[in-house]
């Protein structure tokens, strides 16, 4: 993982330190940027596998970053942040977050959430696995042959649902109530936006046929 680069978006330099030392520890680059822009500037310009996100930046908020990133970047986001209300742990994960760490937190935990969202672009890929079709779930997230479609949680939770259920028909309710999210009617429409995320991840394997929209009633999981 040595060419693995993290970026640390905090502007609290005690806080960015002991990360910045524990995430070289385990020998992975890591870029500490203590504003929304830099850190913008650094995920837009280089290879990034990872970012670390505060969600209190002295010249922005750390979700309306996230949106920026999610833009133009399927790259990992763990959120840390202060806040511990249910409602900021629901939307970071609404807007396209992969996890959420509040403070105060164990930098060895920090680390150990980085690493299981890594591992996956470390393992060697067989070129057999590679053309492979199969979608399977793993590891909170589904894969083709060896290939990881680096889903967030919210849409690991709504193709896992869809998964487990082939051919049959999930209301937009329905898929709320799998993701956890919530239950409230003007974030019914969301669903459409995940799914189309779902699909975009789905299409560089031939598979975004699977997911197929029941006018009026909602979405179902077609094996192909």
């Amino acid at each position: 993982m040595t060419n693995q680069q993290i970026v640390v978006i905090e502007d609290e330099p005690a806080i960015a330190d002991t990360l910045v030392h524990v995430i070289e520890q385990a020998g992975l680059r890591v870029s500490w940027c203590a504003t929304a822009a830099q850190g913008l500037a650094v995920i837009q310009d280089e290879q990034v596998a990872l970012v670390l996100l505060d969600v209190g930046l002295p010249d922005g908020n750390g979700f309306e970053l996230c949106k920026q990133i999610r833009s133009f970047s399927t790259v990992p986001i763990i959120f840390l942040t202060a806040r511990s209300d249910e409602i900021d742990r629901v939307v970071g994960l609404e807007i396209g977050a992969d996890d959420y760490v509040t403070k105060p937190f164990s930098p060895r935990e920090v680390l150990a959430r980085i690493k299981l969202r890594m591992v996956r672009s470390d393992t060697p890929e067989p070129a057999a696995a590679q053309v492979s079709t199969d979608l399977h779930a793993r590891q909170y997230d589904f894969y083709v042959g060896a290939q990881a479609l680096q889903l967030t949680a919210l849409e690991y939770k709504l193709l896992h649902k869809l998964h487990s259920h082939p051919r049959q028909v999930f209301s937009r309710e329905q898929l709320m109530c799998a993701a956890d999210m919530a239950n409230a009617s003007h974030y019914a429409r969301n669903i459409d936006s995940h799914i189309k995320a779902i699909r975009h991840k789905l299409k560089s394997h031939d598979l975004a046929e699977v997911i197929h929209t029941k006018r009026g009633f909602g979405y179902f999981y077609e094996p192909k």
